[in-house]
């Protein structure tokens, strides 16, 4: 899923700190703007992550926020199932069945059975391999 959040941010003992008011606890920095940008959207990818994860509301994102004079309003898009698909790599044992004669005929051809299940469910879901 898809969302945009606002982002403030501040100077901080000579980082950038940033906060997203919409999203209670969530903080993070970083040494100069680009850096704090990048912490940002991974903090938010993953506080909305666990929310999704943990069926927690996802608050609406406000259409404005006060600023005070040293800080920056900026948008950060995040995308949990990009991030998803990034962190979440635990290995999930599945049992299934085939007939006999084809585990024969792919344990001759070496195939590598986790592997082109793999990648046969993400071609049936319609998912980019990166």
């Amino acid at each position: 899923m898809r969302y945009v959040y606002q982002a403030i941010l501040y100077p901080d003992d000579g980082a950038v700190g940033v906060t997203v008011p919409d999203l209670p606890g969530c903080h993070t920095f970083g040494k100069d703007k680009a850096e704090a940008l990048l912490m940002a959207k991974d903090a938010i990818e993953m506080w909305l992550w666990y929310a999704e994860d943990n069926g927690q509301p996802i608050p609406p994102a406000s259409e404005s926020i006060v600023i005070e004079s040293e800080q920056t309003a900026t948008l950060i898009v995040a995308d949990t199932d990009a991030y998803r698909r990034a962190n979440d790599n635990r290995a999930v044992k599945k049992t299934l069945t085939i007939p006999a004669w084809l585990n024969a005929e792919a344990e001759k051809a070496h195939v590598n059975f986790s592997g082109l299940l793999q990648s046969a469910l993400k071609e049936h879901l319609g998912i980019e391999s990166k």
